[in-house]
């Protein structure tokens, strides 16, 4: 094997003391895979009316097909609610 890539694996290691015929052990860091990052997630702000509920909410800014529970825990999550009660005036944030 060529000095080189030994040498950029192992920086610190001095070419002069590399002799012929010794077994050199050089641990090379895993490739990493690559992470698709998802895409952002926006918000819309909506105020909370008489007969609202979080599912409510999160069937309308949920596109068909798609998982309307998912769409609840988001708008738990961006609003840091403790429970699932709404107050009617309540300002949320609203993932779409």
């Amino acid at each position: 094997m060529a000095l080189y890539p030994i040498k950029r694996a192992k920086p610190t290691l001095m070419p002069l003391v590399v002799l012929a015929g010794l077994s050199l052990a050089v641990t090379v860091p895993a490739l990493s895979s690559t992470v698709h990052a998802a895409p952002p997630v926006t918000y819309t702000n909506a105020t909370v009316r008489s007969g609202d509920t979080l599912w409510s909410l999160a069937e309308r800014s949920t596109t068909s097909g798609a998982d309307v529970q998912a769409t609840v825990d988001q708008i738990i999550a961006a609003n840091h609610l403790a429970n699932a009660n709404l107050s009617v005036g309540q300002q949320l944030r609203i993932p779409h």
